[in-house]
C-alpha cells in the first residue's frame, strides 16, 4: 500500500476527518462530538493538521495539534498499517517541537487513550509520552462512561423563573461564549469557534440546550451530539458558579438525555475526569457507567 501526506484544503477534508472518526469509533473517545472539536480555532492553521491517504485517495489517518485543548487529536483507519501510527506520532512530535517557542506552542501536550488500547499505549510510551496516572499530587486520570438511552430520565424541572430551551442560533453565540468562558475560567472558547459548530452538517439545534436565568442571562448549557449510527455524546456541559446550588447542570443534562433518546440514540457516552470529580458524580447519578479508564499521556517540549 502506498501512503502519502497531502495538505489540508478545507471543508472536504474536514468532512472526511469527521467521517473517519464517526465510522470507526473503536479506540477513540471523541467520536460523536468530533464536529465540536474539529471546529476549534486550531484548525485555522493548516500547519497543525496532518492527513495521510492511500494511492486511491482514501483517508487513512489524520492528526491535529488541537491547541485550546492542549491535546494531540488523531484517528487512524482500522486498515492502516502499524508503521503509519508511528509516522503520525512522529509528525505530531515534530510539529510540537517546531511550535514550542512560538505563541501557538505549548510546553507540553496530552493524548487521551482508552486503557484497553494496548498497542497504542505501547507506541505512545515508546515515543516518549508518560502516563499521568501516578505522578503524585498532579496525577490525572479520566474515564469513558456510557448510558443506555432506554433508561428513564428523572424529572428535574428548572427553578421558578428559569427557562430551559435550545440556543437561539448565531444571534446568541456571543452570550453563550461569555458564559462558557466564565464557567471554565478560560478564554479558549471564541465566537468564531462556537459559530462554526452551528454550521456543521452534524449539528442539531434541538440538542444545543441552554438555561436562561430570570434576568435574561444564560446560566447553564449542555450540548448533545449524535452520529448517523446512533452514538450520542455529551460535550460540553457547564453551569455558572453562582447557579450551581440550583443544580442547573443536572437540569440541562437531563433535557439533553431525553432529547438524544427521542432522536434515536442507541448509546450515550461522555468523557470526564475520574472518581474525585464533581462531574463524575453527576454522570453516575444520571445512570452513566464506566466503560473504560482513559489514560492521560503527557510529553514535555522545552
Amino acid at each position: 500500500m502506498s501512503i502519502k501526506m497531502h495538505p489540508f484544503v478545507g471543508e472536504t477534508d474536514l468532512n472526511a476527518m469527521t467521517a473517519l472518526g464517526q465510522n470507526y469509533p473503536e479506540g477513540w473517545i471523541h467520536s460523536a462530538d468530533l464536529p465540536y472539536r474539529l471546529s476549534s480555532w486550531a484548525l485555522d492553521d493548516p500547519a497543525k493538521i496532518g492527513l495521510w491517504e492511500d494511492d486511491q485517495g482514501a483517508l487513512l489517518a489524520w492528526a491535529v495539534l488541537n491547541t485550546p485543548f492542549w491535546t494531540m487529536d488523531y484517528k487512524l483507519h482500522p486498515a492502516a498499517p502499524p508503521e503509519l501510527y508511528r509516522e503520525v506520532l512522529g509528525w505530531l512530535n515534530g510539529r510540537a517541537t517546531a511550535l514550542a517557542q512560538t505563541p501557538d506552542g505549548h510546553e507540553c501536550w496530552f493524548v487521551m487513550m482508552p486503557a484497553r488500547e494496548s498497542f497504542a499505549r505501547q507506541e505512545l510510551e515508546a515515543a516518549g509520552f508518560a502516563s499521568q496516572a501516578d505522578v503524585g499530587e498532579d496525577s490525572w486520570c479520566k474515564v469513558f462512561m456510557a448510558r443506555n438511552p432506554a433508561l428513564p430520565v428523572g424529572a428535574y424541572p428548572a427553578p421558578k423563573g428559569f427557562t430551559v430551551r435550545p440556543l437561539k442560533g448565531e444571534g446568541e453565540v456571543a452570550a453563550y461564549v461569555e458564559m462558557h468562558r466564565a464557567v471554565f475560567e478560560s478564554k479558549n472558547m471564541t465566537i468564531e469557534w462556537r459559530a462554526r459548530t452551528l454550521k456543521r452538517p452534524e449539528y442539531r439545534p434541538d440538542l444545543d440546550i441552554v438555561i436562561e436565568a430570570p434576568d435574561g442571562r444564560l446560566a447553564a448549557f449542555c450540548i448533545g451530539w449524535l452520529t448517523p449510527g446512533g452514538s450520542g455524546q455529551v460535550e460540553p456541559l457547564g453551569c455558572l458558579a453562582e447557579f450551581r446550588r440550583a443544580a442547573l447542570g443536572r437540569v440541562a443534562l437531563a433535557e439533553v438525555l431525553r432529547r438524544l433518546a427521542a432522536a434515536g440514540a442507541t448509546t450515550i457516552c461522555v468523557e470526564t475526569d475520574t472518581y474525585r470529580n464533581t462531574a463524575f458524580g453527576l454522570y453516575k447519578f444520571m445512570d452513566f457507567e464506566v466503560v473504560d479508564d482513559v489514560i492521560v499521556y503527557r510529553k514535555d517540549y522545552e
